[in-house]
């Protein structure tokens, strides 16, 4: 595991690299993610093959650019991919013509918003060619003139070489809990040239892995899976090929642009006012004195879609700065990334997860009220008035209907304040601890 002087730096090394959906770039990413990652994680990669069925979608041919560039006739470059990634629509065509301005133009990408900036556009799906450039050098062309477009491109469907997500997962103390089952940590990989879009997350998700690395969970809480992949079709893929952790999820959280000056946004469940909201709120609020808040999908709508969505459902939320002026040009770079701003992110997920994935529902064993000082129970008052007030009203919760964080919501005090003095119920065999239950396929 390597060490690192911040999240920038770690951006810094994938940032230009040409990641589309599969492509050599996406798995030198990988492998620059893996090198941070904790050992604990036991990071690894999957591989699906081009073409094959996943649910109502198909894996992708890997993506080769050996070159692609644009030059008036006599010779002049005035756009070539080597420079950057963004040069190029994603999965353009091969094309090797001289055309007319008029050919060429409808060809031509650029944003009016942002006159010196390279969009960054894409045609996965929809195939077809085109390079991308500034406003400012779309209008100096020149119309009078032919160019010579180079587009040389290969779309590979070897099997053994497809599109590859990757993925750790860090156990709580004393390894994993079956019966908690897991939560889900995600963040793209697959934006060329973009730092906030979502380098940020990235880096974000693998500050939190180092972090629960080195402080595990409590035992018995859930495990936490960290997945990092291209958007969309990389979660339909992995889920596809691994429907049997679907109904271990329990959760779930999207990382997605971090690093930008707007303020921290919360994109609400697909439940909307599940748990996992509530906690995530009172988090973010006492993280952040102003915060955005917003429906599910309706904020900065990512592959929560497919985590929350349909024959899924596990509820999952996205904290992101969404949105902001720089998206989806080459202006989306490290100027524009703020290290306090992603530590923050950090510190709002560590807390979200550290809360919902050690939390569970307390059920009493016992009858009548505990003999409280006889099982060293009591809570003396002149120590902490506010837990010795709140003892009564916290042992009539134990009836297996809240969770900790309901018991500490209701009786006014810290999560893991309440969650230290139930586990000493716990631990006197006066209480069981039920799990958080799967809500996977149910609409």
């Amino acid at each position: 595991m390597k060490p690192y002087s911040s999240l920038k730096s770690i951006l810094a090394e994938f940032l230009h690299l040409n990641r589309t959906l599969a492509s050599d770039d996406m798995d030198r990413t990988y492998d620059i993610i893996g090198s941070y990652m904790p050992e604990s994680a036991y990071y690894t990669t999957e591989n699906y093959a081009p073409l094959s069925p996943v649910w109502t979608w198909k894996v992708p041919e890997r993506y080769i650019v050996h070159e692609a560039y644009l030059e008036t006739e006599d010779g002049e470059r005035v756009v070539d991919f080597k420079n950057n990634p963004l040069h190029i629509i994603s999965y353009s065509l091969p094309i090797d013509k001289v055309l007319t301005w008029d050919e060429l133009a409808p060809h031509l990408r650029y944003n009016e918003k942002r006159p010196n900036a390279i969009p960054w556009e894409f045609k996965y799906y929809e195939r077809s060619w085109g390079f991308c450039l500034s406003k400012k050098l779309f209008d100096q062309l020149p119309r009078d003139k032919k160019y010579h477009a180079v587009i040389r491109s290969e779309f590979s469907i070897d099997p053994e070489n497809g599109m590859k997500i990757a993925v750790g997962v860090i156990h709580p103390e004393g390894g994993t809990n079956p019966e908690a089952g897991e939560f889900i940590i995600q963040s793209h990989t697959c934006h060329p040239s973009q730092a906030n879009d979502n380098g940020s997350g990235v880096v974000c998700e693998i500050e939190l892995a180092r972090r629960l690395a080195e402080k595990p969970l409590p035992a018995g809480s859930m495990s936490v899976r960290f997945w990092f992949g291209p958007e969309t079709i990389g979660t339909v893929a992995y889920l596809a090929n691994n429907e049997n952790i679907i109904p271990n999820l329990r959760g779930g959280i999207f990382l997605d642009t971090t690093g930008n000056q707007s303020t921290l946004a919360l994109q609400r469940t697909r439940q909307d006012n599940h748990l996992l909201d509530r906690i995530a709120r009172h988090v973010i609020a006492k993280h952040n004195k102003e915060f955005r808040e917003g429906e599910f999908a309706q904020v900065a709508p990512n592959d929560e879609r497919i985590i929350n969505g349909p024959g899924v459902n596990v509820p999952c939320i996205s904290l992101s700065r969404f949105p902001y002026p720089e998206y989806h040009t080459s202006d989306d770079n490290l100027d524009i990334i703020h290290e306090d701003l992603l530590l923050n992110a950090v510190d709002v997920a560590e807390e979200i997860v550290r809360i919902y994935a050690s939390n569970y529902i307390p059920t009493r064993t016992f009858r009548g009220p505990v003999f409280l000082s006889g099982y060293g129970l009591w809570v003396d008052w002149r120590e902490n008035w506010d837990l010795n007030r709140a003892i009564e009203k916290i042992m009539m919760k134990f009836e297996g209907k809240h969770t900790v964080f309901d018991i500490a919501e209701q009786v006014g005090l810290d999560y893991w304040t309440v969650r230290e003095y139930v586990e000493k119920f716990r631990a006197k065999g006066f209480v069981k601890a039920v799990p958080i239950p799967s809500e996977a396929d149910v609409d």
